[in-house]
C-alpha cells in the first residue's frame, strides 16, 4: 500500500480520535468512559476535501480551509445546544423495514407528509385528525396538501413550535369544501426526527449550499461548505444508519467507538492511504446521499457480527487493555485485537473514510457546477460579527457543560 509522508501521518493518525462525532467517546464494557479526545476527524475530512478541489474553487477555498476545517465540528457542538440538531446526523434505517426500505420516500417533503400528522384543537376541548392517521391525502385529493406542508410545516420542522395559524389551515380546507367549525388552535405532529433525517437533511443543505454559490454569498458558502462536510462524514458511518447504534441491544456497548476511533488511532499512520482523487459532479445528488446512507447500513452487520464473534473466540484477556490519555488510565480494546477486527473487516473504516473525504469534495463541487461555476476568486473574506462571535461562544458555553440534547449516540 502506498505510504503517506510522516509529518502527515501524523496528523492523520489523530484523526479519528474522537471520530465522526466529538461526544461519542470510547466506551468499553469494563471501565468509565474516556475523556473527549477532540474533533479531528470532520476536520481533516474537510480539510482534506479542499485539497483535492480544482483550482477556480481552490482560490477561495485555500485562504478559507483553517475556517472550513475548525468549524466542520459546528453540528456537533450544537447538538448541546438545541434539540432539532441530534437528528440530522443518523437515520435508523432499521425501523422503516427491510433493505431496500422502498416505501420509504427518499424526498424529505413526501417523507415528511407521510410522517406527520395535523391536528385541531375544538372550543369544546375535543382534538380531532385534520391531516395523517386515518385521513391520509388520498381522503382528498382535491388539496394540494404539497402545497400547505412546504408553506406552513416546512419552514416550522425545527423551530421546536409545531403550532399552526388557524385561519390559514381554515382557508385551505374551504378550497377543498371542507371545513372544521369551532377551532380553537391547530397543530403539527412529526415522527420523522426520532428515527433521524440525515439523509433528508443533506438535501436542504445541498439546496442551500447551491444557492449560496449562485448569490455568492461567501459567508453562507462557508457555512453550508462546513456543515454538508460533517453530515456526509456522519452518513458514511455505519452505525449511524441504525437503532442500535452502540450496540446497545446486541450486548456490544461501545462498538461505536472501537469502530470509529480505536482502530484508526492504532493505524491510520501505518496503513492508510488518503489520495482520492479528483471530485466528481453527481447528477443526482438525492440518489447520492440516500447511495451512501444504504451502503453503510448494508455493513451493520458486518460490524456487528464480526465484533461478536471475535469476543467468543479472542483470548478474553488480550481483548481490554490499559491506555493512558490526557494523563488518566483508561481501558480500550487491545491493540492485537483490535489489528484482527480491523484485518476481518477487511478495511472498512478506511474505506468509509476515503469515499467521506471524496463524497464531500464532490458534494462542494456539484453544488458549484449547478450555480453556474461562479467566479470565485472575487468574493471578499467573510468575518463573523459580534453578534455570530456571541452566538458562537453561547453554543460553547452549553457544549462545555457537557449536556447533549437528544440521543446520545456514543452511550
Amino acid at each position: 500500500m502506498k505510504k503517506i509522508p510522516l509529518l502527515l501521518a501524523g496528523i492523520l493518525a489523530l484523526l479519528f480520535l474522537e471520530s465522526f462525532d466529538p461526544d461519542r467517546q470510547l466506551q468499553t464494557r469494563h471501565s468509565e468512559t474516556a475523556p473527549d479526545w477532540g474533533f479531528f476527524a470532520h476536520r481533516r475530512i474537510n480539510r482534506l476535501a479542499a485539497l483535492t478541489l480544482p483550482p477556480e474553487m481552490m482560490v477561495f477555498f485555500k485562504p478559507n480551509i483553517d475556517w472550513i476545517s475548525d468549524h466542520a465540528t459546528d453540528p456537533d457542538m450544537r447538538r448541546y445546544a438545541t434539540p432539532w440538531e441530534g437528528p440530522r446526523h443518523y437515520i435508523d434505517l432499521d425501523e422503516y423495514g427491510a433493505p431496500p426500505f422502498e416505501q420509504l420516500p427518499r424526498s424529505f417533503l413526501p417523507a415528511l407528509m407521510q410522517h406527520t400528522e395535523i391536528l385541531a384543537v375544538l372550543e369544546r376541548g375535543d382534538t380531532v385528525v385534520v391531516y395523517g392517521g386515518d385521513h391520509p391525502p388520498a381522503e382528498n385529493p382535491e388539496l394540494p396538501w404539497e402545497r400547505f406542508f412546504s408553506k406552513h410545516i416546512l419552514p416550522n420542522f425545527s423551530s421546536g413550535d409545531g403550532s399552526l395559524n388557524v385561519d390559514s389551515l381554515q382557508v385551505f380546507l374551504k378550497s377543498g369544501s371542507r371545513e372544521i367549525p369551532a377551532v380553537q388552535s391547530v397543530f403539527f405532529q412529526e415522527n420523522l426526527s426520532k428515527h433521524g433525517i440525515l439523509p433528508w437533511h443533506l438535501q436542504r443543505i445541498q439546496g442551500w449550499l447551491t444557492n449560496a454559490f449562485r448569490q455568492r454569498d461567501s459567508k453562507r458558502i462557508l457555512r453550508y461548505c462546513a456543515d454538508i462536510g460533517h453530515y456526509v462524514g456522519d452518513a458514511h458511518v455505519p452505525l449511524h444508519t441504525t437503532s442500535n447504534y452502540n450496540g446497545q441491544k446486541t450486548g456490544q456497548v461501545g462498538i461505536h467507538g472501537f469502530w470509529e476511533s480505536r482502530i484508526p488511532e492504532l493505524f491510520a499512520d501505518e496503513e492508510y492511504d488518503y489520495f482520492v482523487g479528483k471530485p466528481e459532479y453527481l447528477p443526482q445528488t438525492a440518489e447520492y446521499f440516500w447511495d451512501v446512507v444504504l451502503a453503510s447500513h448494508s455493513m451493520v452487520d458486518s460490524v456487528l457480527g464480526i465484533e461478536r464473534a471475535m469476543r467468543l473466540h479472542f483470548p478474553e484477556d488480550r481483548q481490554m487493555c490499559p491506555d493512558m490519555r490526557n494523563g488518566r488510565v483508561i481501558i480500550a480494546p487491545c491493540r492485537d485485537f483490535a489489528a484482527a477486527y480491523q484485518e476481518a473487516m477487511q478495511g472498512m473504516v478506511e474505506r468509509r473514510l476515503r469515499a467521506a473525504i471524496h463524497g464531500v469534495a464532490s458534494i462542494w463541487y456539484t453544488a458549484w457546477i449547478d450555480a453556474g461555476q461562479p467566479d470565485l476568486s472575487k468574493l471578499d473574506l467573510p468575518l463573523s460579527t459580534e453578534e455570530e462571535l456571541r452566538e458562537e461562544e453561547a453554543i460553547r458555553q452549553k457544549f462545555n457543560a457537557g449536556k447533549i440534547l437528544g440521543r446520545p449516540e456514543g452511550e
